[in-house]
Order: C-alpha cells, then sequence, then structure tokens
C-alpha cells in the first residue's frame, strides 16, 4: 500500500501528464474504496507496455536519423555514444538540428555549381587548351595566365604607342600598325632613291651593276696595298706611302 501511495502521489503531480491519472470506475473503483486507499493508476499497465514500445521506436528513430546524418554530413564521425541503451529526446533533437543547419546552409550556397558541372567545365578547358591529363591542367592554366599577361601589356603599349583609346580592339591596332608600316616603307623608297640620286629603278639596278664591277678589283687593290705595306689600317695607307718618297 506503500507503493502504491508513492505510485499515487506522482501520478498526481503538476509536472505528470494527463494521460498517467486517471479516476477508475466499476469494481476495481468500489474495492479501493473499501480498503480505504484511493488511486488512479489502474489503466497504467497499458501506458507502460506503449511507453516500452515508445522507447524501442526511439532506438529505431534514432539509427534512421544517424543514418541520414551521415548521408548528408559524411564528414561527421560517428558517436561512440551511439550505441549506448538509454536514447533520450535531446540525443534525436540535436541530430535533427544539425541536420536542419546543413540544409539551410546547402540552400543559402545553392549557387554552388555542381559536380557534372564542374567536371564539364574541366573537359571543356582540356578541349580548348589541348590538355590530355588531369596533371596538365594547372601547368596549362598558368601558361595561358602568363601568355594573356604578356599580351595585354603588349597591348597597353601599343595603345599608348599609337595613342590609340584604351577601349580600341585588337584589330584597330593591327590596322594602325599596318598603315605605319606603309609609311615607314614609302619614306625609305624615297630615301633610297635620293641617296641614290635617281628616281629610276633602271637607274639603280644600273648603280648596283657598276658597283659590283668595281667594288672587288678595288677592294683586291687595297688588300694588296696593306700586305705590302705591312700595315692592318686604311688611314694608315697614305701616310706610309709619304714616307717611301
Amino acid at each position: 500500500l506503500k507503493v502504491l501511495s508513492r505510485i499515487d502521489s506522482i501520478l498526481q503531480s503538476p509536472r505528470a501528464p494527463p494521460l498517467l491519472y486517471r479516476r477508475s470506475k466499476g469494481p476495481a473503483q468500489n474495492y479501493i474504496k473499501e480498503s480505504g486507499q484511493e488511486c488512479g493508476f489502474e489503466h497504467l499497465p497499458l501506458t507502460i507496455e506503449m511507453w516500452a514500445d515508445q522507447l524501442t521506436a526511439l532506438k529505431d528513430l534514432h539509427r534512421s536519423l544517424r543514418k541520414l546524418s551521415l548521408e548528408l554530413m559524411p564528414w561527421h564521425t560517428a558517436d561512440p555514444q551511439d550505441n549506448r541503451e538509454s536514447i533520450r529526446v535531446e540525443d534525436l533533437q540535436f541530430i535533427v538540428d544539425a541536420i536542419l543547419e546543413e540544409v539551410e546552409n546547402k540552400e543559402k550556397n545553392s549557387q554552388a555549381p555542381s559536380l557534372p558541372t564542374l567536371f564539364a567545365i574541366v573537359s571543356h578547358f582540356q578541349k580548348l587548351f589541348d590538355v590530355n591529363s588531369l596533371n596538365g591542367i594547372y601547368p596549362r592554366m598558368n601558361e595561358v595566365y602568363t601568355k594573356l599577361g604578356e599580351m595585354t601589356n603588349a597591348m597597353r603599349n601599343l595603345h599608348e604607342l599609337l595613342e590609340l583609346d584604351s577601349s580600341a580592339p585588337p584589330t584597330v591596332v593591327v590596322d594602325t600598325v599596318g598603315k605605319l608600316c606603309d609609311v615607314i616603307n614609302e619614306n625609305v623608297t624615297e630615301q633610297v632613291q635620293q641617296l641614290l640620286g635617281t628616281q629610276d629603278i633602271h637607274s639603280i639596278i644600273t648603280k648596283l651593276e657598276e658597283h659590283e664591277c668595281f667594288f672587288p678589283p678595288f677592294q683586291a687593290l687595297i688588300q694588296d696595298l696593306l700586305c705590302l705595306l705591312e700595315i692592318s689600317n686604311l688611314d694608315d695607307i697614305v701616310p706610309t706611302v709619304r714616307n717611301l718618297k
């Protein structure tokens, strides 16, 4: 009876759920009145059986949540206390909170590319820059970056030298350089004509032919004089001949 009284006081505690305390009706209640003890936990065995089932289901739920957690967050190591006998609701709530946090982070980072997208980008880079293996991607990236920097510096310098706007496309730079080369070539031709004293190409050819006829014998004569006079400088020929007189 003391045990029953103790149980009855627990059942009537304000912290106890309403399901635990229910007044009995019928012969059992009459028997309690006759015995002088009044309690309301005749239905308690069924409730305890229900609780036992719920505790077993709680372990199954904990196991399923752990599997889900490892699927979503494989980098999380298993809790060494996962196999303990008593599973608390707080343990389940902790796993659920961690999963919700991971889902929220994924939603925030939803713009991050997926693995198929990244694989397609790498394959496209390999095709564009003729890279046969994954190990060659980083060296080719560095090479492309270096070449791009050199080309950018060259184009910037050309824009400044040619006094072009920085937004001028490469085709404009090429056209400008081509026009500048044409002007230089015209000036060189004109200077050659003035140097040779003629505007006629046939006269230029004649002068070159005369040069080819005259220069070899003259060069041979000079070489002979240098040997005879035992000198090595052209400027010493005249003073040496004067001394011989």
